[in-house]
């Protein structure tokens, strides 16, 4: 018997290509590779940032995308709104939860007319506070990444769901570096993120394989986000760091095994483990006895099989007489004693 199950997200992001036929191939591989949900991301250029040419809006600092302008690059890589509303459709219909990242209010607007569930914020919107006052008054699940996120800015963030009254909040233990590197991940934060925070965690994990979602489950997890491909040699700005569709199916049974290794604390012993009890060791007579002769530690031993009493009882034993005749290879009962 196992614990309580991750739920497993499929990240699409930018991995459509602006084609919406992509978009529905990817969830429903999705679904295919062993996803639980399918996450979307709802802005447009002009929601997440202006169209400047300043140096302000060029990416530097080391990232796959150095030299870009973060306007040229949203405009790549946002999924257009009015694709939303088919794509939900998709996910329920393959039995997937769909929810969104809204990047300001009017995304949460437009999310509430679909009917969304959760709302994901994004490691670089926690500091928005005002957003995610608002995305928490609507009393969904919140799911906040703190992958540039100070104590006191994670802090900031859960007071400000609890502040509107929503106490459902499962923060995201994540690197935000793209790809990101397993000796960089960090996962013996998650239990003392539980405790600090008294929230549900997960992990948004962009390195290559299942390490990071296995131990993080070890760890206490509840969900387990990764961007998902259908196909890493077409491209795409978030093409580097994503699974395709076997690896995902691989990290998925991955993480339902170590589910299933983890089970639940109980000392009851399984139907297996008491089959197998046959060989623990006992007490045997292991040289023939007479009626009267004293056991010593040479005519009584502990060895396996588990058909006599109790090798815990050999030191009370020794000097004992027997009250029959006894063969070799006999296991020891206590009727067989003077006692």
């Amino acid at each position: 018997m196992s614990g309580k199950r991750t739920l497993i997200v499929a990240e699409l992001s930018a991995n459509h290509n602006q084609n919406l036929n992509t978009a529905v191939a990817t969830i429903r591989a999705a679904k295919m590779a062993g996803a639980d949900a399918v996450k979307l991301q709802t802005y447009t250029p002009d929601t997440i940032t202006i169209d400047s040419d300043k140096e302000y809006f060029r990416i530097g600092h080391g990232t796959l995308w150095d030299g870009r302008n973060l306007y040229d690059l949203y405009k790549e890589a946002y999924t257009p709104w009015e694709w939303h509303e088919e794509l939900f459709r998709i996910a329920r219909e393959e039995g997937l939860l769909c929810f969104s990242s809204p990047f300001d209010h009017t995304a949460v607007d437009f999310l509430e007319t679909l009917g969304n569930p959760i709302y994901k914020i994004a490691s670089f919107e926690i500091t928005d506070i005002p957003l995610i006052e608002y995305a928490a008054s609507k009393k969904k699940k919140m799911v906040i990444s703190t992958g540039i996120a100070t104590m006191d800015e994670i802090t900031e963030a859960v007071d400000a769901c609890r502040r509107m009254g929503n106490d459902e909040v499962i923060m995201l233990k994540c690197t935000s570096a793209y790809p990101a590197d397993v000796s960089d991940a960090n996962l013996s934060i998650i239990p003392d993120m539980r405790e600090r925070f008294g929230v549900e965690v997960g992990v948004s994990d962009h390195t290559s394989g299942d390490t990071v979602p296995v131990v993080a489950v070890s760890l206490g997890a509840v969900l387990i986000e990764k961007h998902f491909i259908l196909d890493r040699s077409a491209g795409g700005v978030d093409s580097a760091f994503s699974l395709e569709p076997d690896e995902f199916a691989n990290m998925v049974r991955a993480v339902r095994n170590a589910e299933k290794a983890l089970g639940y604390p109980t000392y009851k012993l399984d139907e297996k483990s008491l089959q197998n009890r046959k060989f623990a060791r006992s007490l045997f007579v292991t040289e023939d006895m007479k009626k009267g002769d004293v056991i010593t530690q040479n005519n009584v031993r502990s060895i396996r099989p588990s058909d006599g009493i109790s090798p815990k009882y050999l030191p009370v034993l020794i000097g004992k007489k027997v009250v029959v005749d006894i063969e070799r290879g006999t296991p020891l009962e206590l009727d067989m004693l003077d006692i």
